[in-house]
Order: C-alpha cells, then structure tokens, then sequence
C-alpha cells in the first residue's frame, strides 16, 4: 500500500465521517483485484466518498484531471498518493500507460467517464476511456452511483453495482464498440440512483 495513502486515509475518513457520512449499498460486488469501478460526477467529493465507502484496506487508484495536479502542494500530495493526472480533451499516451499498467497489476482503478462534474439532472457525453482500459486489459467495469445530494451532517449515499465484463462483436473493441459500452456503463450508473 501507498504510504501517504496508508496516512491520509484515515484523518480524511474521520473527517468524513463526522461531517460529511456516506451509507454504501452493495459493497459486497466490489470485486478482490483489479476492476474498472466508474461513477457518476457532481461534486469534487465525489472520488472520496468512493474511497471511503471501499475502506481503508481497498485502495484504489484515482484518474483526475491534470489541472489538479498542478496545484502547489495538493498537486505534490495527490501524486505521492497514487492519484494518475490525465490531460483532458486529447490521448494523454503516459496516463493511458499508467491506467493500463495498474490494472494489470491487478489493482482498483476508480474514474468518472462523463469526464467532467455534471449537474443533477443534466447528462454529459461519457468518454470512452474506461471502456478502452477494460477491453485491452481484460477487467471487469463496475458502476458506481453517488447521490448528488451532499448536506453537512446528512448520509450520501454510495451505490456499488455487479461488475461485469464488456461486450463487443469481432476479436478487438474498436472506437464504436468503445463508445457503445461507455453509453451503457453511463445507463447502469444512473440506473443504480433509479435516475433512468
């Protein structure tokens, strides 16, 4: 386990516990190894409700923006804690690498395909990253649904869907089948929040 990570976790836990609780449903799906878990986005909080609904011993890499990484000292902690900065709107070949080898290290992979924070109630296009990483290396997609209703002091709730591996027609997953099982991963997000 990361050592910043193996520190941090546990004061950004209490802290969330005390003012910002989460209920999880589901953790039980979460599967041992490698997965592709992806969540829908609202809230900058949202990646640490994940972490913190998964416990301390489920760690997990985040994909961020790359914007995050450039700010002084909280840029300098979320490296040394594991977290993959990927430039947006164009193929970041080393963040790509980067997601690709963690997966088949057989470690967690936490991303967010509609790439961006999304209103309740609005929709986004999903980015097909998440598709491309499980297709290449053989990992499951897990959905993951926040309630984009966070109060101080209120329990948010973390749904953890069944994972389950990707479907797509001939030997290897092309731009189309990438941007069809983005399009369902999305259907199973909102499904889980009963928001379809």
């Amino acid at each position: 386990m990361n050592r910043l990570y193996a520190v941090l976790y546990p004061l950004i836990w209490i802290f969330m516990r005390i003012f910002h609780p989460w209920k999880v449903e589901g953790r039980e799906n979460v599967p041992e190894g490698a997965v592709v878990m992806c969540g829908n986005h609202t809230t900058l909080g949202d990646p640490i409700y994940v972490v913190c609904a998964l416990g301390w011993r489920c760690q997990t890499r985040i994909i961020a923006k790359e914007e995050l990484m450039k700010i002084p000292v909280l840029g300098f902690l979320l490296g040394k804690a594991g977290i993959i900065g990927i430039k947006r709107g164009k193929a970041d070949v080393a963040a790509i690498k980067e997601a690709m080898r963690v997966l088949r290290n057989g470690e967690k992979l936490l991303l967010f395909p509609e790439g961006t924070r999304v209103k309740e109630g609005e929709n986004a296009a999903a980015h097909t990253g998440a598709a491309m990483f499980a297709t290449r290396t053989g990992t499951m997609l897990l959905p993951v649904y926040i309630s984009p209703k966070k109060k101080l002091f209120r329990k948010t709730r973390v749904v953890f869907g069944k994972p389950y591996a990707p479907v797509y027609e001939g030997r290897k997953a092309g731009p189309e089948d990438y941007q069809r099982i983005a399009d369902d991963l999305m259907d199973r997000i909102h499904h889980l929040g009963g928001s379809v």
